[in-house]
């Protein structure tokens, strides 16, 4: 699951959740809607997983 990815990230990275989402999509609140239940469409899951294999 993407979010399970993204969690284990910014716990490795140190970074916050509010600049992971500015950082991948111009979102803030991206890692908090995810969270909540809220579901990636294809292209962003896909900006997200070459993000994190990036290691930015």
């Amino acid at each position: 699951m993407i979010l399970r990815q993204i969690e284990l990230y910014l716990r490795r990275s140190g970074m916050s959740a509010t600049t992971f989402g500015r950082q991948v999509a111009r979102d803030p609140r991206l890692v908090h809607d995810l969270r909540r239940g809220r579901e990636l469409g294809q292209r962003l899951r896909q900006r997200v997983r070459a993000f994190i294999e990036d290691g930015r």
